[in-house]
């Protein structure tokens, strides 16, 4: 019965590769896929169970400013009456790129000058981009603009037609308090799903030459090229998780804009490579661009069902995979191990 066994796990492995089935373990990707799925479902109905009880606390402390926001709202919306199209894109577009080539240009000022030092203490990858490689990063910038203007620019004009069959995007009421969280915690479970498996997918030898392997030219990544990317990569794995949220749910363009800026810090600070104060620990996702196998997800929930995170946590990097609270760089209060004869 054993010998049986150990044949039909040997004859189940062929198809795939020895590393991906080290890291599947036994159940195989459908029992992961299967286990995520019980875990998620059960998420969503938490939120769906609880969300009154945690919600009506914050909506109390923020009613306080809500006609604020609201007045303001009425103010734009008015000024916009009968453009709603124009309305929708300055939210989408403007702001987002205003976000995100403002952070980078605040991180790209220390990646090519060092300065201040302030900054550089942090950084995760101490011996690298000291300074970053200009000849490397005026190619990285072209790229980017590339994907940014002519990939992004066009599907934020497909999700426009597509939610207006759902209802009036710019409509002139807000979402209340309750609502607005609500949509952004299905927006980052839908980001979660898709950027893992469309990332992971990235990852297959046969795809990953021709398409993933240009955004990983940066073993040690720095804020911009968190869309440094093959065009087709740009679109399924960064652009589609991100904008599919409010399309399903038929969002407002103040939270789809809110959301759009959120998602793109995020991803900045995710390659800042530096690991800042006060801000989401970049370690996660700074170890997949090193060792390229590990870490595909957002969060790590899948990750951790799927087992891609097992290398990850057992290394010093997973030790400082936390808030840092302090001025000290992790590096110094949790440093690498001494390699033997040091």
């Amino acid at each position: 019965m054993q010998t049986e066994t150990r044949l039909n796990e040997k004859n189940g492995a062929q198809g795939s590769t020895v590393g991906m089935r080290q890291q599947e373990g036994p159940g195989g990707l459908w029992d992961s896929m299967k286990k995520a799925a019980v875990i998620i479902g059960s998420g969503i109905l938490f939120l769906a169970a609880f969300g009154n009880s945690l919600t009506w606390h914050l909506q109390r402390f923020w009613g306080a400013s809500g006609d604020f926001w609201q007045n303001l709202w009425t103010k734009v919306y008015l000024a916009f009456e009968g453009h709603d199209t124009a309305l929708f894109f300055l939210g989408t577009t403007l702001f987002p790129t205003l976000a995100f080539w403002g952070s980078n240009a605040l991180l790209l000022l220390v990646d090519t000058t060092g300065k201040p030092s302030f900054i550089t203490r942090y950084r995760i990858q101490e011996d690298k981009n000291n300074p970053v490689d200009p000849v490397k990063l005026r190619h990285a910038v072209k790229t980017v603009a590339f994907n940014h203007v002519f990939i992004s620019g066009p599907m934020v004009v497909a999700v426009y037609y597509l939610m207006t069959w759902r209802g009036n995007p710019c409509g002139p009421e807000l979402p209340t308090f309750h609502w607005g969280l609500m949509e952004l915690a299905v927006f980052s479970i839908v980001e979660e799903i898709l950027f893992y498996y469309s990332h992971r997918l990235f990852h297959h030898p046969s795809l990953y030459k021709h398409f993933h392997k240009q955004h990983h030219e940066w073993t040690a990544p720095i804020g911009l090229v968190s869309i440094y990317a093959h065009p087709l990569e740009h679109v399924l794995s960064n652009t589609l998780p991100v904008v599919i949220g409010p399309v399903l749910l038929g969002s407002h363009v103040t939270t789809t804009t809110m959301w759009y800026c959120m998602a793109l810090i995020s991803t900045t600070i995710s390659h800042c490579g530096y690991h800042l104060p006060f801000l989401p620990s970049p370690e996660f996702h700074d170890f997949h661009h090193l060792r390229f196998n590990q870490c595909f997800g957002v969060f790590g929930v899948l990750d951790r069902l799927h087992g891609t995170d097992s290398k990850f946590r057992q290394t010093k990097q997973y030790e400082r995979h936390t808030l840092l609270t302090g001025l000290t760089p992790l590096t110094q209060t949790i440093p690498d191990t001494p390699k033997k004869g040091q």
